[in-house]
């Protein structure tokens, strides 16, 4: 049982105090963020992108998640802001030619240096390890370190040569208050885009609005036009018929006159029941009490 004589125990062992708490090593933290993707969990393999924010994906990951975002990811909240591919940069990464891979230390005989990244800054040649901070440009995607930046100031792209401007510098894997900045950033620059495609959209309806009134003047002169033709065609019914008007090719037979129209009543070839045929014949001037309503042939009723 304990206490009996045969064991000591110890006084932490008896007594409990408060847990301590548990502290990250930063060489892991450091490991998670700048080698592994912030959504699948998986090793960085080319190609990389980042998105505004600065955190670092794969490709394929992202293209993933887009395809299917219904699906249960453990880190879905990491990419709730990206809505398309367009909200994602490629990188152009520059190697570091004293990384020899993961094949270095497969036998596990050497020491591992976690420090070692696959990755350099192409002007001062500085690891892209966490230790020091990168940012890469928004316009070309080239990566470079904070250092480089601030030492050679130029509006053009060290590597690729491309102009590019102070909004478009975004910090990887930055610190707390790095990426609230690049949040209120990123909101401002949805918005601004957002206004100006309203605006665009408005001046487009605006533009076919006032393309479509010319034409409508048009067609309402063209009427006005035809107007007097038509008049002048009615005439008086006594005036001799006159003739329709005719196209290049072919022309209309002019129409006969109102006068010389006879009634079929008139007519005495035809006969009685011929002539019942039509309305104006007297059997259908009958009152309504006169005529008797349908019946059906032998109906039934259920």
């Amino acid at each position: 049982m304990g206490c009996d004589g045969g064991t000591i125990p110890k006084r932490h062992e008896l007594v409990k105090g408060p847990k301590k708490v548990e502290k990250v090593d930063k060489n892991a933290e450091l490991l998670a963020r700048w080698k592994y993707c912030a959504l699948s969990q998986e090793k960085l393999r080319r190609p990389i992108v980042a998105c505004d924010l600065g955190r670092l994906y794969n490709k394929d990951a992202v293209i993933e998640y887009l395809l299917d975002k219904s699906a249960e990811r453990p880190n879905s909240e990491v990419v709730a802001h990206i809505r398309g591919i367009k909200d994602v940069k490629e990188l152009n990464l520059t190697d570091n030619p004293a990384w020899e891979g993961e094949r270095s230390t497969s036998k596990g005989d050497r020491y591992e240096d976690l420090h070692c990244a696959q990755f350099i800054c192409p002007v001062v040649g500085l690891e892209m390890n966490g230790k020091h901070k990168f940012c890469f440009l928004q316009t070309c995607g080239c990566v470079f370190s904070e250092r480089a930046l601030r030492e050679v100031k130029t509006e053009i792209c060290h590597k690729c040569g491309e102009p590019f401007q102070e909004s478009d510098i975004v910090v990887l894997n930055g610190s707390k208050e790095d990426g609230q900045r690049l949040q209120v950033r990123m909101e401002q620059k949805r918005a601004k885009a957002k206004s100006a495609k309203k605006c665009k959209n408005t001046k487009a309806v605006e533009t076919a609005s006032k393309s479509a009134d010319p034409e409508e003047k048009e067609g309402s002169a063209k009427t006005a036009s035809s107007e007097p033709g038509a008049a002048g065609l009615k005439g008086d019914k006594d005036s001799a018929p006159v003739a329709e008007s005719c196209s290049s090719t072919k022309c209309l037979k002019p129409a006969p006159a109102a006068g010389n129209k006879r009634s079929i009543q008139s007519m005495e070839d035809k006969s009685e029941v011929y002539k019942s045929i039509f309305t104006s014949h007297s059997s259908a001037k009958r009152t309504k009490e006169q005529t008797s309503n349908w019946v059906t042939h032998t109906p039934y009723h259920f």
